[in-house]
């Protein structure tokens, strides 16, 4: 083995944890904190130093892999539901695995020394400079493969991003022809959205205001406030919008229904 430097070692993979956790962030569309995502990246930091013990048979690099991936993801997105945790865990480790293998490519190709591999560990002893542009590359070419794979819409699912109070929030929003729910004074078009994505928001009674809807498996109403600024699979909408909460209406993965009128205001 040959000489590991720890402060470069824990220094690389804060880095590089953290962009594989922003990564996690936006693709799954979890609202989370800045100061959450960094304590996580530390953790990751940390757990590389499983780079100096001996090296480990392949049986157990797997399973060590599996619960370094699910102490980050826990400690950058909190708690959730079991299969919710699984799929963050899923997501984040695919991305790491794709990560590694691009940097695998990238040195292999152009073969620039100081990478070294000890127990599923990456360890580069290279300039923080060329570090960061390999590691915007590798962000680039999974952001671009993700945006083929999917091709926009076609999966029926958009990313929302809301601001209110300062406060930004991610979702995604699975896209419903047949809502065309309005606020009925404004006739602006809302977003129904479970109230568990804003546990830490505290509306402006001056501000909500009561929706009655009829495509939520029967009729009621919902409490709607409209937010600072909506954006849609990152694009911008001018358009005034409000945003109706409620409570266990919505099953699954998604906890928000978007109109698709509204979807193609943004394309």
């Amino acid at each position: 083995m040959k000489s590991v430097y720890i402060d470069v070692l824990i220094t690389v993979n804060v880095f590089i944890d953290f962009i594989l956790i922003l990564c996690t962030k936006k693709a799954l569309c979890i609202n989370t904190s800045f100061k959450k995502m960094l304590l996580a990246s530390l953790l990751g930091g940390v757990q590389s130093l499983i780079a100096l013990f001996p090296p480990l048979p392949f049986f157990l690099n797997i399973p060590i892999d599996i619960l370094c991936a699910a102490g980050i993801v826990l400690c950058a997105f909190g708690k959730c539901p079991f299969k919710c945790f699984i799929k963050r865990i899923s997501v984040f480790l695919s991305l790491s695995f794709s990560f590694c293998g691009i940097m695998m490519f990238l040195y292999n190709a152009f073969k620039p020394k100081g990478m070294e591999v000890y127990n599923d560990t990456v360890y580069f002893n290279i300039s923080p400079v060329l570090l960061i542009i390999l590691t915007l590359v590798c962000y680039y070419i999974l952001k671009l493969t993700k945006i083929l794979t999917k091709g926009g819409n076609g999966s029926g699912v958009c990313k929302v991003e809301i601001k209110v109070n300062e406060q930004s929030y991610f979702f995604p929003a699975k896209i419903d022809t047949g809502c065309n729910l309005v606020e009925p004074f404004s006739g602006n078009y809302v977003i129904i959205a479970e109230q568990n994505i804003f546990d830490d928001y505290v509306p402006d009674e001056t501000k909500t205001r009561i929706i009655p809807f009829e495509s939520l498996g029967g009729n009621g109403i919902v409490k709607g406030f409209p937010p600072d600024k909506v954006k849609i699979d990152g694009k911008e909408i001018c358009k005034s919008i409000y945003i109706g909460i409620c409570n266990d209406v919505l099953k699954g993965d998604v906890k928000a229904i978007i109109p698709y009128e509204l979807v193609k205001i943004s394309e």
